[in-house]
């Protein structure tokens, strides 16, 4: 055994006393010093595009909750606006892009990838300083969103529950789409390797709306995308995780990532019929089990250990709710740092 960090023997596949944890969205409104924080700030940006504010946000749930992982505090929409789309974010509503993606012809006025990437140095100096100020303690994970949930902001210019806009342009478009999420893919293969560069120590892509596509237009456009930035990182010898939320028809069709995210709505027993025994899954507790008292989390992250066995990092299926009380988040991470394996054997290759 390696004298790795809990997160990164766990993300190699090699045997750990219990799963490591972390939480998409740990870092935010749960917690009381974020929410000073943020008070302190001019807004979200301000915290976003600053490094050693991020990196204190960054480190908060480390300091708090104790969980094993760190990931560095930034926004998707990142990418999109060094592409030339900037986003204002606007409270009580979520992102909101001044000017969108009209036309075939306004892909021109694009920057391009390297140019793209160059231009968000915050992101990577945030990820620096997160390094610096965790000391060794957890590792840091990068991430980005993955092409087709950045193509849907950079069609639609803000959230929305079908992206019908951005899945009339597949069907509409699909020579531009193609040409668009390409873009899109090879920018944010680029924008990962800087935060390797800056000290991550792992990488996310996050497909927040792989749920919105059907099978058929999942499969022709978004996956491929997906693919194609994780390809650009397998020189790196930074562990992938891709998370597809509502993608469940596609589990293991990715040969790219080494671990993959579950969501709340696919059960554990057929992601591991999908990906194998040896393969590490991320997930997949319902975020809502979280509103339920100590005592009911705790038999509810009991039940996805068991069900999940070896192989597994403990997460939520999708991100914390920001109305999720503190003691159910701490409950989370103390039935986890309680569990143990029992069976050595299960852990062999």
């Amino acid at each position: 055994m390696s004298n790795s960090p809990l997160f990164l023997k766990a993300l190699s596949g090699e045997r750990t006393e219990r799963p490591p944890i972390w939480m998409m969205r740990q870092a935010g409104r749960i917690l009381p010093e974020y929410r000073a924080l943020r008070a302190s700030l001019s807004g979200f940006k301000e915290l976003v595009e600053t490094p050693e504010l991020a990196a204190e946000a960054t480190c908060q749930p480390i300091d708090r909750l104790g969980v094993d992982a760190a990931i560095v505090f930034s926004d998707i929409l990142t990418v999109p606006e060094g592409l030339g789309l900037p986003y204002e974010m606007i409270p009580g509503f979520g992102p909101k892009f001044p000017k969108t993606i009209e036309s075939p012809a306004d892909l021109d006025k694009l920057v391009g990838p390297q140019d793209a990437a160059d231009s968000l140095e915050y992101v990577y100096g945030a990820v620096a300083a997160s390094v610096k100020r965790l000391n060794g303690r957890v590792p840091l994970i990068g991430f980005a969103g993955a092409p087709w949930t950045i193509f849907c902001y950079m069609i639609e210019g803000q959230g929305s529950k079908t992206f019908s806009k951005a899945r009339k342009w597949l069907m509409q478009e699909p020579v531009a789409s193609q040409r668009l999420l390409n873009l899109i893919a090879d920018t944010t293969a680029i924008y990962l390797k800087a935060q390797i560069a800056a000290g991550a120590q792992a990488v996310q892509l996050f497909d927040s709306w792989a749920g919105v596509l059907s099978p058929k237009l999942y499969h022709e456009f978004a996956l491929p995308a997906s693919r194609r930035t994780l390809a650009q990182l397998s020189d790196e010898q930074t562990p992938r995780i891709l998370f597809a939320k509502g993608a469940s028809h596609s589990m293991g069709l990715v040969e790219e990532a080494d671990a993959y995210g579950v969501d709340w709505t696919t059960p554990a027993a057929s992601a591991r019929a999908a990906y194998g025994d040896l393969t590490v899954l991320q997930g997949n507790l319902d975020p809502a089990a979280l509103y339920g008292t100590p005592e009911n989390v705790s038999t509810e992250v009991n039940a996805m250990l068991k069900d999940f066995g070896p192989h597994h990092i403990a997460n939520l299926g999708h991100g914390l709710y920001p109305d999720t009380q503190l003691p159910a988040v701490e409950a989370f991470v103390e039935t986890v740092k309680a569990f143990r394996y029992a069976d050595a054997a299960a852990f062999a290759k």
